[in-house]
């Protein structure tokens, strides 16, 4: 909890202090205030109180869902933890959830509320559990939200540029100075892109030490970050640390990354993820990162194509665009999944799941065993003002990819290495912020992402030490499936496999290997990998 000064000056005034922990400060507001203090607290956590005057428990976790929280409820029993494995000790007959495996074909992630097992559940973000028992033998759960992105938004939207400027400079530069307080010693990760850019150059401006920054040097691949993040080292005047890895080092990390993650999980920029959590925690135990500004401030090009899709003629001309696409290069036929034929109402998942190249809604009825699947719960409308589809698609980011993949990766990842990792821009004020901040200022007129972002970081970083294309945090594994890591397809997609578990078909997965083999279907590698990973967790987990 980054406020909990504030709320010991301002809500607590005359208690004696037994410790200066935040930990303090958040059950003498609860013993105060009860269940209406927990919309003040500013941080990541999940926690849970034992109220012994109620005689029940309470499980809290915060606004964005930053760090992860389970339960295991099934009669008179319950189980918590912050990791599944943590539950399956206690409890190892769990039973798989099978009907959620379509959904982490589609996705590449397992969806909230939802976990691989049938009888554990993610405590959901901005919510607390109330559980209790009100008879002999019965146990009951409720849930209560106290901060959720649909009450967040406002009837009207900020477009003045300088006040939002002013607005979002001051709102990043305080949660960055909250998230720099700390016993131990703390850095920041930086790729040299925007996100981590600014978060570095606000802790900069604000530390009274030298922040000491971490990056990782990729010595054998196409792309290398590297030297961008070591220019804005130099600029902002950094302690800069570079690892120069291998294709190799990150290969021999791959038995790492499929036991970390407890349920199948397909994101493999958490290979590169952990290799830098690796190198920070030599030297710092808190490290600040990036995460949040592509879904707050609209930096993927899946928001591109959600207002292309929605425009009618494009709606009109969908089925004909999808079947010529059929009949080109690899790069338009992945451009022509955008327009195949989907659930109406399911949009956003559609358009998520053909950005990543993960199973459509007909691939899942070819290749499934049971096609039994319903994705209309998951793409949920906001409300609050008339949107525009790409504040649609960006709120449904921060919802459901930001929390279920992108933050559950960095939360596992630097955590195997004992290092935490905090959040700045998804700082509860920055995100109700954002939600609130017209498009123009997202994208502007001229095509600019993450424009008034941008604006704000380049009062510290000149812009032409940013000025390249967006690539992220990826490794080859369009490659090593057909190399090195073929030898897991050849296990995992094989026909004893596949057949044993049930799932799918074999004879769609086997023309699936072929016309990937073929060369001519590259991005067809992300359905394998998540193919590789379900039956990999299913088979450790029989």
């Amino acid at each position: 909890m980054f406020n909990y000064e504030e709320l010991r000056n301002e809500k607590l005034k005359g208690i004696t202090w037994q410790s200066s922990s935040d930990t303090e400060v958040f059950l003498e507001c609860f013993a105060k205030y009860g269940f209406d203090c927990f919309p003040w607290y500013n941080g990541q956590f999940a926690m849970a109180i034992w109220d012994k005057q109620e005689k029940q428990l309470i499980l809290l976790r915060d606004q964005v869902g930053i760090k992860p929280l389970y339960y295991y409820h099934k009669e008179d029993t319950m189980v918590f933890a912050s990791e599944l494995k943590a539950i399956k000790a206690i409890i190892p007959s769990l039973e798989i959830n099978r009907e959620i495996i379509p959904a982490f074909l589609h996705l590449g992630y397992i969806p909230h509320p939802h976990t691989i097992y049938k009888d554990i559940k993610k405590v959901a973000a901005g919510s607390y559990l109330l559980a209790k028992m009100t008879g002999e033998r019965q146990l009951t759960i409720q849930s209560h939200s106290y901060w959720k992105v649909g009450d967040k938004i406002r009837p009207e939207t900020l477009s003045d540029e300088t006040l939002a400027k002013k607005e979002l400079t001051s709102l990043l530069s305080d949660a960055v100075k909250k998230q720099l307080i700390s016993d131990v010693p703390i850095g920041t990760f930086l790729s040299g892109g925007t996100d981590s850019s600014l978060v570095t150059a606000l802790a900069v401006k604000t530390s009274s030490q030298k922040v000491k920054t971490f990056s990782i040097a990729v010595t054998d691949g196409k792309v290398n970050e590297a030297p961008f993040a070591a220019a804005v080292a130099k600029h902002l005047g950094t302690e800069h640390f570079e690892l120069p890895i291998s294709q190799k080092e990150m290969l021999d990390m791959v038995p790492d990354f499929l036991q970390v993650y407890d349920e199948p999980f397909c994101d493999a920029s958490a290979f590169p993820t952990m290799m830098v959590s690796k190198l920070a925690r030599k030297y710092v135990t808190v490290a600040l990162s990036g995460d949040g500004g592509d879904e707050l401030f609209w930096g993927y090009n899946s928001y591109l194509w959600a207002k292309r899709l929605n425009n009618p003629f494009f709606k009109a001309a969908a089925p004909a665009i999808h079947f010529s696409s059929q009949f080109l290069n690899s790069r338009y036929k992945r451009a022509g999944r955008m327009f195949e034929k989907h659930g109406r109402e399911n949009f956003k998942t559609h358009l998520f799941s053909q950005d990543q190249s993960y199973f459509s809604e007909q691939d899942l009825e070819k290749i499934l065993v049971k096609p039994a699947f319903d994705f209309s719960c998951l793409n949920y409308q906001f409300t609050g003002r008339k949107l525009d589809i790409r504040e649609s698609v960006s709120f449904w980011d921060i919802e459901n990819y930001l929390k279920d993949d992108l933050l559950v990766k960095v939360d596992r990842a630097s955590m195997k290495y004992s290092l935490e990792t905090r959040v700045p821009l998804l700082d509860y004020r920055v995100v109700e912020f954002a939600l609130n901040l017209s498009p123009s200022l997202k994208i502007n007129n001229h095509g600019i992402m993450k424009y008034l972002l941008k604006q704000v970081l380049y009062d510290h970083v000149p812009e032409k030490l940013l000025d390249r294309p967006k690539w992220g945090f990826n490794i080859p594994l369009v490659k090593w499936l057909k190399t090195d890591l073929k030898w897991m397809a050849d296990k995992y997609c094989s026909k004893d496999m596949i057949e044993s578990e049930s799932i799918v078909k074999y004879e769609h997965v086997e023309s699936l290997l072929k016309k990937y083999y073929a060369g001519k279907h590259d991005y067809l590698y992300h359905r394998i990998w998540a193919l590789i990973v379900l039956h990999w967790f299913l088979h450790e987990n029989r």
